[in-house]
């Protein structure tokens, strides 16, 4: 073995540690807690009532634990047509496309649909996956300030005729600050310049809108993004990701996106953990409204007490700066019963180190009082 190198690995992580910036696995950290560092926006995964109903139904022993193939040879097992079929439904008809991850898919349906010769416009705080995608992508790609439309529009008309393909690409509700985009505009901005739009709803698929379709049904304009992007791992409580598309980006992106090709399909007990639960969307009315009142109380008693917070969803910030002191504030909030690990650079710029509250629908206004006499 090479020692040499072993010594450099060494040395990278020690700067690392230095930086506070290490990152290290855990296991069973949320027992005991109260936990505000998850993403179970509406609190299915306490919901036992709802396993054992699911399980009643659907043993496990009735469904195959594995797909053992991609979908393009025999991993695409029944429950599969099925969930998209349902998930079509659930977006006024449109055409749903499922991926094992939203990775998978702002991976490989960003290269797919844009190249060489095309550009890419995103929003500067978009989230990793993006940028991977972006960069496989080989198209140029150019990024404008957060939720500055004034910004996008300047650069869509420098390039307006000037790319073959021109992509916009946003998130609906952003992570790590917790503001939300305003999808109307986009919506008229990419129809103005003839851009195709591509919206990644990963935290508010189950949270916004009446149903729970995210915030392109509540701005109402599902039909008027090109591509949609939804994930299965946070408030729906299970796994996956979905584009919802036209049928014809459904068989172009089944053809050309790599990590759809060339990936082993999900469980089929997964998949089918995903009908159950999407089922179940559209009733949950009272948990996405007290989830929602929850953020507003936790971000208004923040800037009652001088603390620094922004954003208008469940995902509620806390900025407190450097990488230590953020560290020694989420360890003292541990001590007082409550999980909020630090979020620091690269996640985040430099400088905003920060504690990131994100709610959950089962929590009670209560336990956010105590949150915040503790701080």
């Amino acid at each position: 073995m090479n020692e040499s190198f072993y010594q450099s690995i060494r040395s990278e992580l020690d700067v690392l540690k230095q930086a506070h910036r290490f990152r290290q696995l855990r296991t069973g950290v949320d027992r005991g807690f109260v936990n505000l560092s998850g993403n179970d926006y509406l609190g299915i995964s306490s919901r036992q009532d709802w396993i054992e109903e699911f399980l009643a139904a659907n043993p496990p022993s009735n469904m195959g634990m594995s797909a053992a193939s991609s979908r393009l040879l025999t991993g695409n097992h029944d429950f599969y047509p099925l969930l998209e079929a349902e998930l079509s439904d659930f977006y006024q008809g449109r055409a749903a496309l499922v991926f094992n991850s939203g990775y998978h898919a702002n991976s490989g349906i960003i290269p797919a649909v844009v190249g060489k010769g095309d550009l890419i416009l995103s929003d500067k705080l978009n989230h990793a996956s993006i940028i991977d995608g972006m960069m496989l992508s080989g198209a140029e790609f150019r990024r404008y300030r957060h939720l500055d439309y004034g910004h996008l529009e300047e650069m869509l008309k420098e390039r307006a005729g000037g790319s073959r393909r021109v992509l916009v690409v946003s998130e609906s509700v952003y992570s790590m600050d917790g503001d939300v985009a305003d999808l109307r505009i986009l919506v008229e901005l990419c129809r103005k310049y003839g851009a195709i739009l591509y919206i990644d709803e990963a935290h508010s698929v189950g949270v916004r809108g009446a149903r729970g379709a995210g915030c392109c049904e509540e701005a109402g304009v599902i039909d008027e993004i090109d591509i949609i992007i939804g994930t299965l791992g946070k408030a729906f409580c299970s796994a996956g990701a979905f584009a919802i598309v036209r049928p014809e980006m459904k068989d172009y992106l089944i053809n050309h996106t790599r990590p759809f090709i060339f990936t082993t399909g999900l469980p089929p007990v997964n998949i089918n953990w995903t009908r159950f639960i999407l089922k179940k969307m559209p009733a949950m009315c009272k948990e996405r409204e007290h989830l929602a009142a929850l953020g507003e109380y936790l971000r208004d008693g923040l800037s009652a007490k001088g603390l620094k917070t922004f954003g208008s969803s469940q995902i509620v910030p806390l900025i407190v700066g450097e990488n230590g002191p953020a560290e020694e504030l989420a360890a003292k909030l541990r001590e007082g019963g409550f999980l909020a690990l630090p979020v620091r650079p690269p996640t985040v710029p430099a400088g905003t180190a920060r504690l990131r509250f994100s709610l959950h629908a089962d929590l009670k206004q209560e336990q956010l009082t105590d949150l915040l006499e503790l701080l």
